[in-house]
């Protein structure tokens, strides 16, 4: 790994949080909270924290994986059964991403990113979680977020993204539908400040 931290300059915001600005007009990205996983001169990729995949939950989704067997439902340790399915983003939905505490981690799969927070997309930590074996916390996320070279730089020029320092709490804390506010509340600004939230209230 020596020599990698090299490739991320000043300025690149891998390990912090995009937060869209209520113009944002993209669907797919209104009101979301991206936690940037990686970010250098080739693009950017990311994960949507506060986003819920609907109906599919992770006991499910491991049935569907091949990863338990039905009957063996009833014995997932408490973690695996209130693990969160998120909808990471809009490329590659029906691959999962978990993001997850740095407790956990498997050699030439798993990509730290920041402070503790780490990047797995192979089946075995999910294998880990269903066994009681897992990161102490973690998400799941179909699909991810991905920008081109300098895409992401000027789309926070013309003003779509905030950006701040994540925090765990916020990455893999409980209260989905709470986080795009708490985000925005670490730089101090109410939703109700930005203008096109005027007449939303």
């Amino acid at each position: 790994m020596g020599g990698q931290s090299q490739d991320f300059l000043e300025g690149y915001l891998d390990g912090r949080l995009l937060i869209a600005m209520p113009v944002m007009e993209d669907e797919r990205f209104a009101r979301s909270v991206i936690y940037i996983c990686a970010h250098s001169s080739e693009g950017a990729m990311g994960i949507i924290v506060n986003r819920p995949a609907g109906s599919i939950d992770f006991p499910e989704l491991l049935v569907q994986l091949d990863i338990v067997k039905d009957a063996e439902q009833i014995k997932l340790p408490d973690q695996a059964e209130s693990m969160k399915v998120l909808r990471g983003g809009p490329v590659e939905t029906g691959r999962g991403f978990v993001l997850h505490s740095s407790d956990f981690f498997i050699q030439d799969a798993t990509l730290p990113i920041d402070d503790g927070i780490c990047l797995t997309a192979t089946v075995d930590i999910l294998k880990a979680i269903a066994g009681g074996t897992g990161p102490k916390h973690a998400i799941l996320a179909l699909g991810y977020a991905g920008w081109a070279p300098g895409q992401l730089e000027n789309e926070i020029q013309d003003n779509g993204w905030l950006h701040c320092d994540a925090d765990a709490d916020l990455i893999f804390g409980d209260d989905i539908e709470d986080k795009y506010t708490r985000a925005l509340g670490k730089l101090g600004i109410e939703p109700g400040m930005l203008s096109a939230e005027a007449g939303h209230a």
